[in-house]
């Protein structure tokens, strides 16, 4: 037996620890455990710790370095050491041996014949290692003035493996992992800092090398993480993947790395021949990844040629380099900087795992260190590829000027398709909701569909809002004339935001004040949206208390209706500072970023607008914490000489004459809902069709006294339709056939394009039952 001069020696002078040596002869000591150790190669058998306790089964020769590398292998591999405490007390050690990556890692105590079995290793959960810890680590307990011999065991899937053995006291091990921590942090830190600010230039600029970049950079950190046991610590702790994190996380990187070096350089544009190679790396990266993915041995074997593709890769890229500044092509500093640290980063990890440099902590972590500085050069090589792309798209500008229009059209067809999307759907949902709530008596059984209805009409006083402000935005918001009735308008508006609040334990109460008209011209649409607006907000803030919504009319000399509304609340209020943004747009997100009430922070900014078009006025007087009140007057043309109300004017038409329609829609729930509407209609009968083409034919054969005509469908849509009818090409009978426009799109543009083709009218969806009778009886005359 032999004390250890310096690791060794120390723990036997002040611990009372000494490491004996096996019989074997061994070089002189200095002091390193590694030096009192022997591995053996058990090959692809695994060996029970009976029988490799018998010299005879393992021939074990002595560890020649300190991080003894053994290469890439899948074979079985042995350690033995003895180690005795000549102190009087117990005494307990950490032993840390191993890659993290190393599959299985066992460690056989054995004390006066008694085995102790403790297990770690990349393959072996948590909950069954002796110890919780991302790297192969072992608690040793020493009992007083006793020995124990130690056997370790190894084994990977064809991974490198490396024979370390670090044996630390608690403190020296607390000590050691925090400084490990504090590099691991600061080495993730910066590469998760580095991915993200170029991802956000990526989506910011569009630009295709700070993707790559940035794709390779959250790679280097994924393999690092795989390398350094925290991928299955925290992400992948067992399944398919898990075994195969590295090799592919470290074919990603190879792969991003090409792809940012290739874009970065422009290989493609610059060095057709190069270019190839790069193609041909790629083609070995796929091969790679299905070795992976077909069998343990293709695995074990892509190890090796993943390195020996990464080297390549590398040769490739300083080849084109070279050929670069040969050829006088600009290259940037920081670039070539940037990949030469990353090869002497990644020849130091190599040379390290062969034994070929000392174990320190810089060899250790040479590739991290290379990585690491790479990822700052490479970063200030893409400042400067900002500041190139700067220059060029100052210099694009006015080309960039000339598109704003081709853009401001896109944007509109965007805005038009996303109403009709939106609006087509709703449709349905509430033809569904409202039949239900027509049909079932009980007022349980209606209170899903009232809730379907309310979530219904918020969604698509929403759509309408986003819609609007974009009208608002291009000053195109105009307000069209046509014979409502706002007693009605008003009433149904009243009664689901009254259900709203008694939902919310909130007393609501309506007063309309007698004899209210019933017969006015103007838009009945941006009316209904003004007091939906005022109203839903009065509810939303509102969490305790009541809601006062009144009423009040008067006639104007010039045969105006003057309608003034008081809309009062107990809720939340607000201060000075926040009703001077009341009106601005998204006022809410700006005064209240917890979002605590919802909406899009539209409402009062287009209900300010739509009240100036009115040439109306509109007041909000609040105290924080007692509540708000708003006032409101709207001026609109009044229809004296009516004889009964707009609403019940299908009822006054004669329906004796049944009329027959044609309902052209591909909306399978559309459809569904406009034959409920046209079936509770008196004297109706139709036919339904999906698309343009399919009605040209229907009209061919059959005669129909009207057209309900969807705008956005395949095969043929509805404009095209219109204008096949209107030309007579299909018979000059049906030249003046009246033709319905019925779209979810509420874009101007659309509504004037309808009225252009020579459409007779325009609805849109969701559509309402009276509205529908009441258009369909306006050309029930002429049948």
């Amino acid at each position: 037996m032999k004390k250890l001069v310096t690791i060794a020696a120390a723990l036997c002078l002040v611990l009372g620890l000494k490491a004996q040596t096996t019989p074997f002869n061994y070089k002189h000591s200095k002091g390193q455990l590694y030096e009192y150790a022997e591995f053996a190669n058990g090959g692809h058998e695994r060996y029970a710790i009976n029988k490799v306790i018998q010299d005879s089964v393992l021939q074990f020769k002595p560890l020649q370095s300190e991080n003894q590398s053994v290469g890439f292998t899948s074979s079985h591999f042995w350690m033995r050491f003895l180690l005795e405490n000549t102190d009087d007390e117990t005494k307990t050690y950490f032993l840390q041996t191993a890659r993290p990556i190393t599959d299985e890692v066992d460690l056989y105590q054995i004390t006066n014949g008694d085995i102790k079995h403790y297990k770690s290793g990349d393959q072996i959960p948590f909950n069954e290692r002796q110890v919780s810890h991302r790297a192969s680590v072992f608690k040793i307990k020493l009992s007083a003035k006793s020995s124990s011999t130690f056997y370790l065991h190894l084994k990977s899937d064809g991974e490198t493996i490396n024979l370390p053995l670090n044996l630390y006291t608690e403190s020296e091990f607390l000590l050691v992992n925090n400084q490990q921590q504090l590099f691991l942090g600061i080495f993730y830190g910066l590469l998760l800092l580095a991915g993200f600010i170029y991802l956000f230039f990526y989506s910011s600029l569009l630009e295709k090398t700070f993707l790559y970049y940035s794709l390779y950079v959250f790679s280097i950190a994924l393999l690092q993480a795989s390398l350094d046991g925290l991928i299955f610590e925290y992400i992948l702790p067992r399944g398919f993947l898990n075994s195969k994190a590295v090799l592919i996380t470290a074919l990603l990187s190879n792969f991003f790395l090409l792809k940012y070096c290739a874009s970065f350089l422009k290989i493609k544009e610059r060095l057709r021949v190069v270019h190839y190679g790069f193609q041909f790396i790629y083609g070995c990266l796929v091969v790679l990844f299905i070795m992976v993915l077909i069998s343990p041995q293709t695995m074990e074997l892509s190890y090796p040629l993943s390195n020996v593709n990464g080297l390549l890769s590398l040769l490739l890229i300083l080849t084109a380099l070279g050929i670069m500044y040969v050829k006088r092509i600009p290259v940037d500093t920081y670039f070539s900087f940037g990949i030469l640290f990353l090869v002497i980063g990644l020849l130091g990890f190599v040379m390290n795992n062969l034994s070929m440099l000392p174990n320190n902590f810089v060899t250790l972590n040479s590739a991290k260190f290379g990585s690491g500085f790479e990822v700052i050069f490479l970063s200030l090589s893409m400042t400067n590829l900002i500041r190139k792309l700067r220059e060029e798209k100052e210099l694009s500008q006015e080309q960039a000027l000339k598109k704003s229009q081709e853009i401001s059209e896109l944007k509109s067809y965007f805005m038009s398709n996303m109403s009709h999307e939106l609006r087509t759907p709703i449709n349905a949902i509430m033809g569904i909701a409202e039949e239900q709530l027509a049909s079932l008596k009980t007022v349980e059984d209606k209170k899903n569909y009232e809730l379907i209805k309310h979530a219904s009409l918020s969604l698509l006083s929403s759509v309408n809002d986003i819609l609007d402000y974009e009208k608002i935005e291009k000053n195109q918001l105009i307000l069209r004339e046509e014979a409502f009735n706002p007693f009605l308008s008003l009433t149904q508006i009243s009664n689901n935001w009254e259900a709203q609040a008694q939902n919310k334990g909130l007393a609501y109460q309506l007063e309309i004040s007698q004899d209210f008209p019933k017969n006015a011209c103007g838009d009945a649409d941006r009316f209904q949206q003004i007091i939906n607006n005022i109203l839903s907000n009065a509810v939303k803030f509102t969490t305790h208390g009541h809601i006062c919504f009144k009423a009040n009319w008067e006639l104007l000399p010039d045969d105006k209706y003057l309608f003034s509304f008081i809309i009062s609340d107990t809720g939340v209020g607000m201060d000075t500072k926040r009703k001077e943004h009341v009106f601005d747009s998204f006022s809410q997100m700006r005064l209240d970023n917890k979002r605590r009430f919802g909406g899009v922070g539209l409402g009062l900014n287009i209900v300010n607008h739509l009240v100036n078009l009115f040439n109306g006025k509109i007041r909000i007087d609040s105290i924080k914490g007692e509540g708000t009140q708003v006032t409101l007057e709207l001026p609109m043309k009044a229809i004296i000489n009516k004889s009964s109300e707009i609403n019940n004017e299908s009822k006054e038409k004669s329906i004796r004459n049944t009329v027959n329609i044609l309902v052209v829609e591909d909306n399978v729930m559309n459809q569904m809902i406009m034959k409920k509407l046209l079936s509770k209609g008196d004297n109706i009968t139709f036919e339904v069709v999906n698309n343009g083409a399919e009605s040209i034919e229907a009209l061919k054969k059959a005669k129909y006294h009207l057209i309900l005509m969807d705008l956005q469908m395949p095969v043929m849509d509805g404009f095209e339709a219109t204008k096949i009818i209107r030309s007579g090409e299909i018979g000059e009978q049906l030249i003046n056939l009246p033709i319905i426009a019925v779209t979810a799109d509420t874009m101007d543009k659309t509504r004037q394009k309808v009225f252009d083709l020579g459409m007779n009218d325009y609805m849109t969806k969701p559509v309402k039952f009276d509205l529908l009778i009441e258009k369909i009886n306006q050309f029930r005359q002429a049948v």
